[in-house]
């Protein structure tokens, strides 16, 4: 990585409420563009909740999101998502009643998007495209997951929020994933919420540990990893 790299997202000082939970409390996230970058941090931190507020489904009341250069706090979700930031959200929410191509076809921002992208697609993910006539609730959790992933990458994001991705799955699976974000990570930049801190640590570049609402600590991924006082206080796995 270089030394100043472009940020592509930078999160100032959120504050954001969930009726009357002051949930995150102080928030600050740095991406750089071309970047893994991973939220760490225990359950109830604030992780999932920090993706939200960015993509605007639970608005910050007070702080900054920049993305791109330009400013989308307050924006509502869909112009978010117009803007180039695709959200693959925690337990997966794919439309199991649809097959896995229109799964897919309804991710669509533009006619042609699925078309120009798939192969793309079926190289990081194989399954989908010997399951592409398959109903979402027929295939397997990883394969759900693998489907969520895919349908953010349908339009040409220039970022993309996942959480938890590794949730449920079995390891062989983990070990899939790893290798599929990798390889989607060299065309679009990533920012990961992530409870598995071994598949963290093999993926992220960059880390923001948020604790109790509030963004405590940043820095290289590789530094991290050295440091087992930071990983046991703030994330209780060594």
């Amino acid at each position: 990585m270089t030394t100043n790299p472009e940020l592509i997202l930078e999160v100032a000082e959120i504050h954001t409420f969930i009726g009357q939970f002051h949930i995150l409390e102080g928030v600050s996230v740095s991406v750089p563009q071309g970047s893994i970058t991973v939220l760490l941090g225990r359950n109830g931190a604030g992780k999932t909740t920090t993706l939200k507020s960015i993509m605007g489904l639970t608005p910050p009341r007070s702080g900054t999101i920049t993305f791109g250069g330009r400013r989308i706090e307050g924006k509502r979700p869909f112009d978010v998502a117009k803007m180039g930031i695709g959200y693959v959200p925690e337990h997966r929410a794919i439309f199991k009643e649809l097959s896995v191509k229109e799964n897919l076809q309804i991710a669509e921002r533009a006619r042609g998007d699925l078309n120009q992208r798939a192969d793309f697609i079926f190289e990081l993910f194989p399954d989908l495209k010997r399951l592409y006539g398959l109903g979402g609730g027929k295939l397997s959790g990883g394969q759900q997951q693998m489907l969520a992933i895919a349908r953010a990458l349908v339009p040409d994001n220039r970022l993309l929020l996942i959480d938890e991705p590794s949730e449920g799955l079995a390891p062989v699976i983990i070990e899939s994933l790893i290798q599929a974000i990798r390889r989607l990570a060299q065309n679009t930049t990533v920012l990961l919420v992530e409870q598995n801190f071994r598949m963290a640590s093999q993926l992220a570049d960059r880390y923001i540990i948020i604790d109790d609402g509030k963004s405590v600590k940043t820095g290289e991924m590789s530094t991290l990893i050295k440091d087992e006082a930071t990983i046991q206080k703030y994330l209780g796995a060594a």
